[in-house]
């Protein structure tokens, strides 16, 4: 690891001098350039400083412990002890800092909840998690923009579809794709017997048009009338749009936009952000067949976590952990599962890398 890490500093020195080559300055593209990697490798480059000087001062520590000098010895025993922690704190961190990153992790993101098994009570709580999605947006000052809804007309949705706007949405937020899993009384239920349904979540990251390559003739694309609740016309122009992709099967509809163009251009970006999940899902499982953590698999069928409400519990099954606390988890008071699965991920990662 020193030696990558050495290569590292070593460029980010060069990268300095560049800058300050009256040649290069004159290249305003050059410099932002040069700048923008500098910037990036700063963090590794200024962990190597830290971790070099803390070695030497414990080689230093280390012979001070041999001397004669027993009050010395003590000194340097208790110095010993806080450079050793600080080195592994820093080791630690300087290999989390070489994973390589998701290129994904910066992206929006669409996410897609529909109602699966549990009839009513299963479009409520695909509600229920539209709104609990919603708040935690809202919580991180991120943005939320309504793409697609289909409402079941008893105050739930068969469909929801939505974007999150905000730094980092898909890093936090690529951990919550799976089955969710309610366990309650429904409202309708007359005998107060405790009901399962489920709902299943997707989490896709926006792509830009550049990193999906579309061919038109392999588009069908049909225009319709946008319906409201209970199927009634909102608008008499047909500006709905339904977008067919032939190859794959995908079906993308997008009717909450003004006009067929804003509809259009949403449901192409939800049509980009499908193919590149599966793209992506693809070039894992050829790449990576034998790891499938719980934590990165995103395996659609897997239920991931449990909303007990009788309890007050939810339990995400993938990690072990459980809350006690359903409404706040329900209030958007998701960092506790996000933070567990993020370090999950990480510590799996690490051991898979060598590092």
């Amino acid at each position: 690891m020193l030696e990558k890490l050495a290569g590292i500093a070593e460029r980010y020195e060069e990268l300095g001098n560049l800058m300050g080559d009256p040649d290069v300055a004159s290249d305003y593209e050059q410099v932002v350039e040069y700048a923008q990697e500098r910037s990036n490798i700063e963090p590794l480059a200024k962990g190597y400083y830290d971790l070099k000087s803390t070695l030497e001062q414990i080689e230093e520590a280390e012979l001070m412990i041999e001397g004669d000098d027993e009050e010395m010895r003590e000194l340097a025993q208790e110095e010993l002890d806080t450079l050793r922690a600080h080195r592994d704190k820093l080791e630690e961190d300087i290999r989390l800092m070489l994973l390589p990153k998701d290129p994904r992790d910066e992206k929006n993101v669409i996410m897609e909840i529909r109602a699966g098994a549990g009839g009513d009570e299963a479009g409520i709580f695909a509600g229920d998690l539209l709104r609990m999605y919603t708040r935690y947006a809202e919580n991180q000052r991120w943005k939320v923009e309504m793409i697609s809804a289909h409402e079941t007309g008893v105050g739930g949705f068969k469909e929801a579809i939505f974007q999150i706007k905000g730094h980092g949405a898909f890093s936090r937020l690529k951990y919550e794709s799976g089955v969710h899993r309610v366990q309650r009384v429904p409202v309708t239920e007359s005998q107060g017997r405790i009901h399962t349904s489920t709902a299943t979540v997707a989490v896709l990251a926006e792509v830009d048009d550049v990193e999906i390559d579309i061919n038109e003739s392999d588009l069908q694309i049909d225009t319709f009338r946008a319906g409201g609740a209970g199927g009634q016309h909102v608008q008499k122009n047909e500006t709905a749009i339904r977008i067919t992709h032939l190859p794959t099967g995908l079906v993308v509809q997008c009717q909450d936009e003004r006009s067929k163009t804003q509809n259009l251009l949403r449901g192409m970006s939800i049509l980009r952000a499908r193919l590149y999940d599966i793209e992506q899902r693809r070039v894992q499982e050829e790449q990576d067949a034998v790891r499938r953590s719980m934590v990165g698999s995103g395996d659609r069928a897997e239920k991931i976590r449990t909303y007990n409400y009788p309890q007050s519990r939810v339990t995400d099954h993938r990690i072990g952990v459980s809350s006690y606390n359903l409404p706040a988890v329900m209030d958007g008071g998701l960092d506790e599962f996000i933070d567990e699965l993020a370090t999950r991920d990480q510590a799996e990662r690490l051991q898979h890398s060598g590092l």
